[in-house]
């Protein structure tokens, strides 16, 4: 099997190193071409719950890329692929859409990369991957691959996930959508920072009205004594807003936020398209101060604008498209929010129009015993 990276293995020490830490994880080291199927129960919507929880020296990461991406115009006006892939604005169903495919190994249909950056001496405390799309466009996905993936860490090769938690899969308003997620943390904690690979997302190529969309994030909690102390929290579920269901609220509590605290949230979220505008979440914070999330890739009125942004530097991505055509991961400031005296924070997502699903959140805020 080719390496998924491009970059020389690790040798036999390596290899013992990745099976070890494949074993930890109840992953089938048996590359491209396992056939192990999760067996999670499947739910239309999922609350979010509190996936992890920790106040320690540290703080939160996340990498992410899309599984697809736009090949030809499909409908009159819609601009030359290139505009949206570079930033300009398209939607996914003027296109038809194909898979990314970075990797070397002729037995993928789609994989992306992107590199996880971790501070130098940092200790992973908890590490999760949710990957998600449509899986009915010009084509129809068989569901029962929706909890399996193909992971590579830095340097090394193909590793089959299933997903060890309830999948979320709606078929419904002309998609047919899904997100799994699976606990990886033994393997980042041993591979740590670089370029992973994702592949064999169920996803659906083609052309639609509702368009495809997929791609997926790695959330990473980590500890160091060098960071200031923080209060981190990821959040996970499924919850398709829509003109059924135009909000959502999600309520972080117990904070003791010091003056001048800094902090971000991360989202990560479905077919939400670019230019439609509606798409916006609110923090409200115990004091009755309320705030827009949002930055200059994220306005307030188009929040799930189809970005992989924030904070700060770019990800390097492999394929490194600015418009991904229907998957939002998004690492936003909220230091506004944080004034002294906090206590808790609301998170209220909202539509006014076509909707989008979202799917994970995680917050990291400076706080103190």
């Amino acid at each position: 099997m080719s390496n998924a990276s491009g970059i020389p293995g690790r040798g036999t020490r390596g290899a013992v190193l990745l099976l070890t830490a494949a074993a930890l994880l109840g992953l089938t080291a048996q590359g491209v071409g396992a056939a192990g199927v999760s067996d999670q129960p499947e739910s239309p919507r999922i609350p979010f719950v509190q996936r992890y929880h920790a106040v320690q020296h540290g703080g939160i990461v996340r990498t992410a890329n899309a599984a697809i991406t736009c090949r030809t115009p499909e409908t009159t006006g819609a601009a030359p692929c290139a505009t949206p892939q570079g930033g300009g604005r398209g939607v996914n169903g003027d296109y038809e859409m194909f898979y990314t495919d970075e990797d070397d190994d002729p037995n993928t249909y789609n994989s992306s990369r992107a590199r996880l950056a971790l501070p130098a001496g940092a200790r992973v405390s908890y590490a999760r991957l949710y990957w998600g799309g449509n899986l009915r466009v010009g084509e129809q996905k068989p569901p029962e691959d929706n909890g399996r993936v193909l992971v590579a860490e830095p340097g090394g090769r193909y590793k089959e996930v299933l997903a060890d938690t309830t999948i979320a899969h709606r078929d419904a308003d002309g998609a047919d959508a899904f997100q799994a997620s699976a606990d990886i943390t033994p393997l980042v904690r041993q591979a740590g920072a670089g370029l992973w690979t994702v592949a064999q997302i169920n996803v659906a190529m083609g052309h639609s009205r509702t368009g495809a969309w997929g791609g997926w994030t790695l959330a990473v909690a980590y500890e160091d004594p060098a960071e200031p102390l923080r209060h981190l929290s990821l959040w996970d579920g499924f919850q398709t807003l829509n003109a059924e269901h135009p909000s959502y609220e999600i309520t972080l509590d117990g904070l003791r936020v010091p003056a001048g605290a800094k902090g971000i949230a991360g989202i990560a979220g479905y077919d939400g398209d670019r230019g439609v505008t509606g798409d916006r979440a609110r923090i409200r914070t115990n004091t009755g101060k309320t705030f827009e999330l949002e930055n200059a890739d994220n306005p307030a009125g188009d929040l799930m604008n189809s970005t992989i942004t924030g904070p700060g530097t770019e990800i390097v991505r492999q394929p490194a498209h600015k418009n991904t055509l229907g998957y939002d991961s998004d690492v936003l400031d909220i230091g506004a929010a944080l004034v002294s005296g906090v206590t808790s924070l609301s998170f209220r997502f909202e539509t006014e129009n076509l909707g989008y699903s979202l799917g994970v959140l995680f917050v990291q805020a400076d706080t103190r015993r």
